[in-house]
């Protein structure tokens, strides 16, 4: 549970913790989409690339990007095997129902490599935004919805502090574990479904729990006479800054990189 860094923020003074949190959420966006776009060896170098100079340049330590990839290291294994046995073309090794193709190779190391960088950049944008500034920029990008009668403040707000509550909620995970193998609660021996019942005493009380955290949190606010949206003024105005044109015009550079390399060099199959 304590490998969990989804929700996370890292404080520290570097480019990406002062970049505009809007910027930050279109370009996770628009990453997303670069990154299954690549379609050769070049242009997923170049994301890679990226994604290296975004993990240096937040000066995160690199172990809790390590921890994000270890939580779903085991879906990473999966998906490449599957793609590994699903190519097509003639077969490199060949085992009963089994084949690998080198088209199947490539495959594997693309998705591996995709899901990786993914994980990598979206640990980056929770990692250098706070929950406050994931709110107000939330809260803007989705401004336009407001004209069909949308609540975006309750969303953005809803939204944030589900993020935000994560690592509570797996603090508190880690400690009710922690308490019942303290009464001899066993939950490593058996096979899976012995594990399975072994959490449900778990389940009972982290309900609880989660349910009166979100009690406290929403008589909090009604005792502060909480109301967003309309007349609500903010501490921290957003505006973008030479730092933050300086990024988009690096972002577009990659794209166009990226889009170059898909165009005059070869793909992979």
């Amino acid at each position: 549970m304590r490998d969990v860094t989804l929700g996370q923020y890292f404080p520290c003074d570097s480019v990406l913790h002062r970049l505009d949190p809007r910027l930050k959420i279109v370009s996770l966006i628009a990453f997303i989409v670069l990154t299954f776009c690549t379609f050769n060896f070049y242009s997923l170098a170049v994301v890679g690339a990226l994604v290296v100079a975004i993990v240096l340049m937040s000066r995160v330590p690199l172990k809790m990007y390590l921890k994000s990839l270890k939580v779903i290291i085991i879906i990473v294994v999966i998906t490449s095997l599957l793609n590994l046995f699903y190519g097509q073309g003639e077969p490199i090794f060949e085992w009963w129902i089994f084949r690998v193709t080198l088209e199947g190779i490539y495959n594997a190391i693309f998705v591996c490599v995709r899901i990786v960088c993914l994980i990598l950049f979206s640990s980056a944008l929770t990692f250098t935004t706070s929950p406050n500034d994931l709110t107000d920029a939330l809260e803007r990008l989705m401004k336009p919805l407001k004209v069909f009668h949308i609540k975006v403040h309750e969303i953005a707000m809803m939204m944030t502090i589900a993020l935000r509550f994560v690592p509570t909620l797996l603090e508190e995970t880690d400690k009710i574990m922690a308490a019942q193998k303290a009464r001899g609660a066993d939950m490593e021996s058996g096979n899976l479904v012995a594990r399975a019942k072994a959490l449900i005493p778990i389940l009972v009380p982290l309900f609880v729990s989660s349910f009166r955290r979100a009690y406290e949190l929403a008589v909090a606010m009604e005792c502060r006479c909480y109301q967003g949206g309309d007349g609500r003024t903010r501490m921290k105005q957003l505006k973008l800054q030479k730092r933050d044109y300086l990024s988009m015009l690096i972002s577009l550079l990659v794209i166009a990189g990226v889009v170059l390399c898909n165009i005059f060099l070869p793909q992979i199959h």
